[in-house]
């Protein structure tokens, strides 16, 4: 499992996460969700190694990130961290950028060469996997990226905001089910930031909010949704226990007019 430690992280003028501490089950499909600028892509990279909190400390698997070289070397072959906007090589194709990634991480070669060609046709990709990358629009791009992860075969995907970025509804469609059969089949540990109630309800089982740099939330969605009695409405239970100045702003917005 993941387990964080006490964990603070700021950036010199304000705690961005501050003393959390919270475990995420093997298997889950954790959702992180917030307020713009609370700490959710902050919280993942300190999950992923990226960040070295000030205070606290981050185990996968037992094993403590950041602690040597040969533990982190370990955990990055375990755990695999895909930004919002990563990193591509424009000028390579896309065959040959999922090939690079996934020998980084020393998949078979046969199973590396079938498995790249899955991914082209999971994401219709296919007729563009011998293009540069340059070639690609930006959901095309966003479309290589999530197959960059995906190729690794690692045991801990660590996704922000996967679902966005111009991703279009197949997509979105494809990815979701991936996922999901992912976390009950191999066991694969999913954790994903993501901007909308209704991305939580579809693709998660258990739900992370962070708010001023707290933990507001961390449990599983069916206890969640039994505790607020909402009929099984991810997005009203959301406004009603985690978000409820939503429908105040909205009341006071329409209570002065509108233009």
């Amino acid at each position: 499992m993941i387990r964080v430690e006490n964990v603070t992280q700021h950036y010199s003028v304000r705690p961005v996460l501050s003393n959390i501490s919270l475990m995420i089950p093997t298997g889950s499909r954790t959702a992180v969700i917030g307020p713009n600028g609370m700490g959710k892509t902050t919280f993942l990279s300190v999950l992923a190694g990226v960040l070295e909190p000030q205070r606290g400390h981050v185990e996968i698997d037992e094993i403590r990130r950041r602690s040597t070289v040969e533990n982190e070397l370990a955990l990055r072959k375990k755990a695999v961290f895909l930004p919002d906007r990563c990193y591509l090589p424009k000028m390579r194709t896309g065959r040959e950028f999922l090939l690079g990634v996934g020998r980084l991480y020393d998949i078979d070669e046969l199973r590396l060469f079938e498995h790249a060609q899955r991914l082209f046709n999971l994401f219709n990709l296919t007729e563009l996997a011998d293009s540069p990358i340059s070639n690609y629009s930006a959901g095309q791009q966003k479309k290589i990226s999530l197959a960059s992860a995906l190729i690794t075969e690692a045991e801990y995907l660590l996704l922000d905001e996967p679902f966005s970025g111009g991703l279009d509804p197949a997509g979105i469609l494809a990815l979701r089910k991936v996922l999901a059969r992912l976390s009950e089949e191999k066991g694969t540990t999913i954790v994903f930031t993501a901007p909308v109630p209704e991305l939580v309800a579809e693709n998660a089982d258990r739900l992370i909010v962070i708010r001023d740099g707290q933990i507001a939330v961390n449990n599983s969605i069916q206890e969640l949704l039994a505790e607020a009695g909402t009929n099984g409405s991810v997005e009203q239970m959301l406004n009603e226990k985690i978000f409820p100045e939503s429908e105040q702003n909205v009341s006071q917005y329409f209570a002065g007019g509108v233009a």
